[in-house]
């Protein structure tokens, strides 16, 4: 598959994964929530990355996922920061035995809605 291609393929989770996360949210299932927004954001960096660089890694360290973004150049700086807020939720909903509170799940709701709201641009310019 060429970049582009898995740029799209990676832009179709995102959506997926940001349109779980708004059913779980209606539900009031929060920790789930925040772990489907985290990981459509992933998805929509790995577009933006795919596309804007022809390239994207595969790793847990979040911090290079932060800074794999930002290195695609200004709109990436841009949406760096959200995505870094974003991953900054994983391990509590994920992990922790304490729960995501219902407004940390819309935020984390919001940051994804950014980042694929911008990848979905930047994909299909």
């Amino acid at each position: 598959m060429n970049a582009l291609a898995a740029a799209h393929a990676h832009l179709a989770k995102a959506q997926e994964f940001l349109q779980a996360a708004e059913l779980e949210h209606r539900q009031g299932l929060d920790n789930a929530t925040t772990s489907n927004a985290v990981l459509s954001g992933i998805n929509s960096k790995d577009a933006i990355c795919l596309k804007l660089s022809g390239r994207t890694t595969r790793s847990d360290d979040h911090a290079a996922a932060v800074g794999e973004l930002a290195a695609t150049g200004t709109q990436g700086r841009f949406l760096a920061q959200t995505l870094k807020r974003l991953l900054a939720k994983k391990t509590k909903s994920q992990y922790q035995d304490h729960s995501v509170a219902g407004s940390e799940a819309r935020r984390a709701i919001e940051q994804a809605t950014k980042l694929y709201n911008a990848a979905q641009q930047i994909v299909t310019s």
